[in-house]
């Protein structure tokens, strides 16, 4: 199942991407609908990752395209791109001695050259995204000495001082406990809300589907399903894709699906 739109600005098209000579993907037509706040969810080994790197232009795709604007990653130059595309990779490691202030300001690199210096709109950008993310009063602190969901709202303060309209972060809730992982997917969804392209890699399905407006399901390397949560999370689906055996209710809060893992020693959904 797929939506019908027009032709997003980040699109992959009969991709054929992965690591070397391992492939992952072979001949993926996949978009990034613009304007949605858009999760990549399957199981481990899926390709989800890969597929994001792959739109990051991390990796090149060893067959076919991945396009902005209709124009090939590999030939838009670093900065232009820059600009234009921004990533929270999985691990991110500050260095040594960095303050919070410092690394945020990291972000506004795609707008400096040898003859460009530091201006009040670099100032700015790095201002309101220390205040969006709740780290002002932490600017002058070490990254070092910061809780993992503190140094987790850094980075992802960085990647909003980038200003980019669009924004793809890996695994982002990742070894954050469940506090610190819904406070930043209420992060995102503010950023999305702003009028910015949001791509998550997500592992938690009730997540992807309360904050997500869009969803790309992934299993063996493919997209096996697309499109509204309501659309994509169904009992055939979590059955198909994750081998799980659940019931799909509407979450009591937001009327989002929300996947209820069944006791797999229960009768079966569908007798006979």
């Amino acid at each position: 199942m797929t939506d019908s739109a027009s032709t997003p600005r980040l699109l992959a098209r009969e991709a054929t991407i992965g690591y070397d000579r391992a492939i992952v993907s072979q001949n993926l037509t996949v978009g990034i609908p613009d304007g949605s706040f858009t999760a990549i969810i399957g199981p481990n080994g899926c390709g989800k990752s890969t597929l994001l790197r792959a739109f990051a232009r991390v990796l090149a795709p060893a067959a076919g395209q991945v396009l902005l604007d209709g124009t090939s990653l590999q030939a838009i130059r670093s900065k232009e791109l820059a600009r234009e595309l921004g990533l929270l990779p999985q691990s991110s490691l500050a260095p040594d001695g960095i303050r919070v202030a410092d690394l945020v300001a990291r972000g506004r690199a795609p707008y400096h050259s040898m003859f460009q210096h530091w201006t009040q709109a670099d100032e700015a950008a790095v201002r309101d995204a220390l205040a969006v993310t709740r780290l002002t009063e932490l600017s002058g602190r070490l990254v070092e000495e910061l809780s993992g969901g503190q140094r987790q709202r850094v980075w992802v303060a960085m990647l909003l001082a980038q200003q980019t309209p669009v924004m793809l972060l890996d695994e982002p809730t990742t070894f954050l406990d469940i506090a610190h992982q819904f406070e930043l997917m209420e992060l995102l969804r503010t950023f999305h809300d702003s009028g910015k392209t949001v791509v998550a890699v997500l592992h938690d399905l009730n997540q992807a589907a309360r904050y997500a407006s869009h969803l790309i399901v992934m299993k063996d390397g493919t997209v096996v399903a697309a499109g509204s949560p309501h659309q994509v999370i169904t009992v055939e689906c979590i059955e198909e894709v994750f081998g799980l055996r659940a019931l799909v209710i509407d979450d009591p809060v937001t009327a989002t699906p929300l996947v209820v893992p069944l006791d797999p020693r229960s009768a079966p959904l569908h007798p006979g």
